[in-house]
C-alpha cells in the first residue's frame, strides 16, 4: 500500500511550501491534525515556524476535540502548553471576528472532514474564506482525505431557504470532495474572491476509503471514534432530527439507531424483508442491537434497534439505508415517532430534520411511508448542475 501524504506532511517535509509561508501565522486545528506518526501538527508547525505561529483557532467540538453535542459551545483562552491564544469558532460568534485576524498574515486551515455535507468544518471554513474575502491573509488549506471517497455522492442537494450553520452551499448530503475540493467550490464556482491556496496530497485517488490510505484514523469529533462511523455517518446524522436515538452515549454512536421497546430482532427481520423486496440490498448488513444510551436521547433507556455494517464500501449507499430505516422506525412508531422541534445549530424556524436534508421534500416521504423508487428521485434533484459544477474545482 503507497502512503498518502497529506497536506500538513507536504508542508513539513518541502522547503519551497514553508517559504511560502509568509508573516504571522494562525492555524485552524483539532485533534486530528496529526501526521502519519500522531504528530500533533501544532507542536509541528511551532519547530516550523517558531513565534510566527502566533494564533491557534478551534472548530465545533472544540480545539481538543472534546466538546459533545450541538450548541455546546468552547471558550477562547491562551493554551497552557503552547502560550498562544486559542480562539473557538464554535462560540458566541461562528465566524473569525476583526479582532481575532488582526495581526495575521497567513492562516492554516487544517481540519480532517467526513465527506458529508452537514459536518460543519466546511461551513467553518465557507465563513472564513467570506470574512476574509479583500483582505490582504492568505488562507492556506492543507488537504487530507474524504474518508468516504471522491466519487459516489449521495443525498438531495442543499436547496434555496435550507441554508444554515449545517449546509452552506448547494451540495449534496455526501458530496465527495476534500476539504481543499470544498474551498475551491466557494471561490471558484460561487466566487468568494480571498487569496485562497491548498496544498494538496500526494498518492490520494478519488476512489480510496479512509482504510486504502494507509494513515492512521484520530476521531474528529467526539461521537465518530471509528473510520466506519465516517461511512454510516452519511446517513445516521438524520436521526439527529428525529426521537430516534443515533446511539450518542455509546461507543458506536452513528453507527446504530433505536428506541426503546423495540424488538430489535424481528424489527431488523422485517427492515431486512423490506429492503430486499424494494431492491436496497448491496453493501451493507443490517444486525439487531439493543444498547443503553448513558446520556443525550433516552439516557438509561435499553432501546432496541439495527447496527449498520459497510461490508463494500463502494456499494453501500448510507444516506439511502438510513432515510429507509428512518421510514422503518415510523412505521414500527406510528404517533410515538417524532421530528425534533426544538432549535437546531442555532436555527430557530426550521424543522431539524429539514435542515440536515436541506430539503422538507423527505420528511414528507417519510411521513407518507413512501418507496425506495420514490425516495431515489427525490435524491438526485441538482445532482446533474452539481457534478457539471465540480467538475472544474476537482483537485486528484
Amino acid at each position: 500500500m503507497t502512503k498518502v501524504v497529506t497536506g500538513l506532511e507536504r508542508l513539513v517535509n518541502e522547503k519551497s511550501l514553508q517559504d511560502s509561508i509568509k508573516g504571522n501565522i494562525g492555524y485552524l486545528c483539532h485533534s486530528a491534525s496529526i501526521d502519519s506518526h500522531f504528530n500533533t501538527g501544532v507542536i509541528l508547525l511551532q519547530k516550523l515556524f517558531g513565534s510566527r505561529l502566533t494564533k491557534l483557532f478551534g472548530p465545533q467540538h472544540g480545539f481538543v476535540t472534546d466538546v459533545q453535542d450541538n450548541m455546546m459551545e468552547t471558550a477562547h483562552y491562551v493554551h497552557p502548553y503552547f502560550k498562544i491564544p486559542v480562539y473557538s469558532l464554535y462560540s458566541e460568534t461562528r465566524i473569525p471576528t476583526d479582532e481575532m485576524l488582526k495581526g495575521l498574515d497567513t492562516l492554516i486551515i487544517d481540519l480532517q472532514d467526513v465527506g458529508t455535507r452537514v459536518y460543519t468544518y466546511i461551513s467553518t471554513l465557507s465563513l472564513i474564506m467570506e470574512k476574509c474575502a479583500g483582505r490582504d491573509i492568505k488562507l492556506v488549506v492543507l488537504d487530507r482525505p474524504n474518508p468516504v471517497g471522491g466519487e459516489m455522492i449521495e443525498g438531495t442537494v442543499l436547496q434555496p431557504g435550507y441554508e444554515s450553520f449545517v449546509g452552506r452551499y448547494p451540495i449534496p448530503q455526501r458530496h465527495s470532495l476534500t476539504m481543499g475540493e470544498v474551498g475551491m467550490f466557494g471561490k471558484n464556482v460561487l466566487k468568494t474572491d480571498c487569496n485562497l491556496e491548498v496544498v494538496k496530497m500526494t498518492n490520494w485517488k478519488r476512489n480510496m476509503y479512509w482504510i486504502d490510505t494507509g494513515l492512521p484514523w484520530v476521531l474528529p469529533s467526539p461521537n465518530l471514534p471509528t473510520m466506519e462511523g465516517a461511512i454510516t455517518f452519511a446517513g445516521t446524522v438524520l436521526f439527529e432530527g428525529t426521537n430516534v436515538s443515533e446511539g450518542r452515549g455509546t461507543t458506536r454512536a452513528l453507527e446504530i439507531a433505536g428506541y426503546p421497546g423495540i424488538e430489535a430482532f424481528s424489527f431488523c427481520e422485517r427492515v431486512m424483508k423490506r429492503f430486499h423486496e424494494e431492491g436496497l440490498t448491496e453493501g451493507f448488513n443490517l444486525r439487531p442491537i439493543i444498547f443503553l444510551p448513558t446520556f443525550q436521547k433516552h439516557q438509561g433507556q435499553n432501546c432496541g434497534g439495527i447496527h449498520i455494517h459497510p461490508t463494500v464500501n463502494a456499494k453501500f449507499k448510507s444516506w439511502s439505508v438510513s432515510q429507509m430505516l428512518c421510514r422503518e422506525f415510523k412505521r414500527e412508531l406510528g404517533d410515538k415517532f417524532e421530528f425534533h422541534s426544538k432549535p437546531y445549530e442555532y436555527e430557530f424556524h426550521k424543522l431539524a430534520i429539514d435542515l440536515i436534508n436541506g430539503t422538507d421534500t423527505i420528511r414528507h416521504w417519510v411521513n407518507n411511508l413512501g418507496s425506495y423508487s420514490e425516495l431515489q428521485k427525490l435524491e438526485v434533484v441538482g445532482h446533474e448542475k452539481f457534478l457539471n459544477q465540480r467538475e472544474g474545482i476537482l483537485l486528484y
